[in-house]
């Protein structure tokens, strides 16, 4: 989990290991599902900051409604080089799932 700051930087150990050797990697960022999904790429037009944050530009964060401070579930690839961006939306999308199969579909508010 790591938390996105006012200008959108994510900053996580797990983003370097990741992506790449740190500041300067190339980067494909796009929506899929709700999931913000992160990969090096040679042609990519992004790049991870001198410090080696993950900057989501203003259009991906606008695409799930995310806000500083966020708390964000990423999960790595390291083989393939993928971040997957997890927005609170999604988790409580696959919480509110999980809860419903375990109490047999009952809605409870």
């Amino acid at each position: 989990m790591a938390a996105i700051d006012v200008s959108g930087r994510i900053a996580d150990r797990m983003i370097v290991r990741a992506l790449g050797s740190g500041c300067g990697t190339r980067l494909q960022i796009r929506e899929s599902a709700g999931l913000i999904v992160v990969r090096r790429d040679p042609q990519g037009v992004f790049t991870l900051t001198g410090q080696g944050h993950l900057h989501l530009p203003a259009a991906a964060r606008k695409w799930c409604g995310l806000q500083p401070g966020d708390r964000l579930l990423l999960a790595a690839d390291l083989i393939a080089g993928v971040l997957i961006v997890h927005p609170p939306a999604t988790l409580d999308a696959v919480v509110a799932q999980i809860h419903a199969a375990a109490l047999g579909g009952e809605q409870h508010e």
